[in-house]
């Protein structure tokens, strides 16, 4: 790498440094790369890198000139801010030796149009810097640190009241939340009244579609406001248009914005760039309907393999959470082996465990077409990473017509609704009959015995 003669004796100085006080070099270590330096002194910055991998020291400075024929001098004892001098000066000149070295390569892969591992390249070499914080103090200040992390995580409400009295207060911004169902279980609905709830509040946001249409997802957003079904929408436009016109008015933004499937991070990342520079509009909340359609930014993997794939998105996108300090919330597929239970588990999801380990707060959504005619629906905690919530399940309330999901009334169990248990049982109280009154013994195998109990037991229903 070209380099003057003044940066060449700079970095003199950087290997005579680590030389005269080995605990230099360990705390520059991570990001010393010895092909940073000149060709007259990368064998010995070569020289030095592996003496400390094969015997854990820094070589005298007779060996590092001995070996590397090089002539390095003594700087003697190094005084507290000497020593800060090299560790900025060190830091920001590997900063510049990468962020050239990926600059090259990525010229490199423009040629082959292979685009997507620029981005990273570039950032991590933008990224490379020391370890100067030393963590916190466990005993010291206590309130003080509770409550850093109180506000530094921006808990904010999920518009739902038991889902947040399970949560201690709702999701965390830099956080990753995965709403997992069957098809027609009602992902979709979940992240679009979460949406919602979020705007209402005051927050701006964006809702990234990758299966449905952005008019038709505007378009229920339409009847979760307005209470019109959409077939009555059509019938009522001008009373549609003024309730959200007034609406909008003391709510947040949303922004709806469509990807064809197997889009990556990176277009998600681009989009919400060109909105900031348009629009100056920087989300509080990300919806992203959902992770399954997607492909990682930074990594080419097959879509065949889902694991990969998923865990890589799934990391991808709450790292990004992290970057914006944004609420974050997505959806994911059960597996087709689950359809049918009841009680889900992280074996449930599509993809395994690769998005249970990343996300932060992990849902599964149960709802059948009864529960959803009778008005329920069911969210099952998966997985909480901040609070005591897994296993346990919250019953919401779903109006089939508008498509809003909202706190169920006090005593609503949406789970009397999943099986015929507590019908069959409203039936043998009516009749007069307990649960031991049906046994093997008084039902036996033939048909008589099982009509002489239907009879039976519709006389006295009907007597009742």
């Amino acid at each position: 790498m070209a380099t003057t003669k003044s940066t060449v004796e700079v970095q003199r100085i950087f290997l005579s440094f680590i030389i005269s006080n080995g605990a230099l070099f360990t705390r520059v270590q991570n990001i010393f790369n010895a092909e940073n330096f000149d060709r007259s002194l990368r064998s010995a910055a070569k020289f030095i890198q592996q003496h400390v991998v094969d015997y854990n020291a820094v070589p005298t400075l007779p060996q590092v000139n001995a070996v590397a024929s090089t002539t390095l001098e003594s700087v003697g004892d190094i005084r507290k801010e000497h020593e800060e001098w090299f560790l900025e000066e060190f830091e920001r000149f590997t900063k510049i030796c990468e962020l050239e070295r990926a600059i090259l390569q990525s010229a490199d892969l423009l040629d082959k149009g292979d685009f997507e591992p620029i981005e990273k390249l570039v950032k991590d070499a933008v990224q490379i810097t020391l370890t100067r914080d030393l963590g916190i103090d466990y005993f010291k200040n206590p309130k003080e640190r509770l409550m850093r992390l109180k506000n530094s995580n921006g808990q904010v409400s999920t518009g739902w009241r038991d889902i947040d009295e399970k949560l201690y207060g709702g999701f965390n911004r830099g956080e990753i939340n995965i709403f997992c169902g069957a098809p027609g279980t009602g992902k979709s609905l979940f992240l679009q009244n979460i949406a919602l709830n979020w705007m209402s509040s005051g927050l701006r946001g964006i809702y990234v579609t990758c299966e449905l249409s952005e008019d038709l997802v505007a378009m229920r957003l339409d009847s979760m406001l307005t209470g019109f079904s959409s077939k009555e929408i059509f019938k009522n436009l001008d009373d549609v248009e003024l309730k959200v016109s007034l609406i909008g008015k003391k709510s947040g933004r949303l922004k709806i914005k469509y990807l064809p499937s197997q889009s990556s991070v990176n277009h998600i990342k681009a989009y919400i760039k060109e909105l900031a520079i348009q629009q100056d509009f920087i989300p509080d909340f990300i919806c992203i309907d959902y992770l399954d359609l997607l492909m990682p930014g930074a990594h080419k993997v097959d879509v065949g393999d889902v694991f990969t794939k998923d865990k890589l998105v799934s990391e991808e996108l709450r790292n990004f959470a992290i970057e914006l300090h944004c609420l974050m919330a997505t959806a994911s597929q059960l597996n087709r082996s689950s359809y049918e239970e009841i009680d889900f588990s992280p074996a449930s999801i599509a993809g395994g465990i690769s998005k249970m380990n990343t996300a932060d707060n992990l849902f599964g959504i149960f709802t059948s077409r009864i529960m959803k005619e009778r008005g329920a629906i069911q969210l099952q905690f998966l997985k909480t990473r901040n609070s005591g919530g897994v296993g346990q399940k919250v019953d919401l309330t779903f109006d089939v017509d508008s498509l809003r999901i909202t706190d169920a009334a006090e005593g609503t169990v949406a789970e009397s609704v999943i099986t015929g248990n507590n019908i069959l049982a409203k039936v043998r109280s009516k009749a007069g009959l307990t649960n031991d009154s049906v046994t093997p013994e008084n039902t036996g195998s033939n048909n008589q015995n099982n009509k002489n109990l239907l009879n039976n037991l519709l006389k006295n229903i009907n007597n009742k």
